[in-house]
């Protein structure tokens, strides 16, 4: 095997198992109960997802100059997926009167009911 059927090869597993991660935070967005632990599995598979593939990405880059912009993106993207899902997280537990939308129990809120 050639270096650049090694390096094609690596890439592509990369780019791969980012998309497997996009697709498991996908499906705990679907399956998981509750908005915060959507938000949870959703933000964390899709940031390692997006450095995933951004990796894969790097090495078909063909300058530095190109491969430092992928990283510059993945940087970028993840303070703000993780403020995005904060604040979603915040305004997500309120109903339009202002009280918390699951109820007292809610697990996480000072209630006293979940578990």
């Amino acid at each position: 095997m050639t270096a650049g059927l090694l390096l094609e090869l690596l890439s592509a597993v990369l780019v791969v198992a980012g998309t497997g991660f996009f697709t498991v935070g996908t499906l705990g967005l679907v399956r998981l109960p509750d908005l915060r632990t959507r938000l949870h599995a959703l933000t964390k598979a899709d940031n390692l997802g997006l450095g995933l593939v951004v990796l894969g990405l790097v090495l078909q880059a063909g300058s530095a100059g190109a491969a430092a912009k992928l990283l510059v993106v993945w940087f970028l993207a993840m303070p703000a997926s993780a403020v995005v899902a904060h604040l979603m997280s915040r305004g997500g537990g309120l109903s339009a009167a202002g009280s918390a939308a699951d109820g007292p129990g809610t697990p996480g809120e000072g209630g006293s009911g979940g578990g």
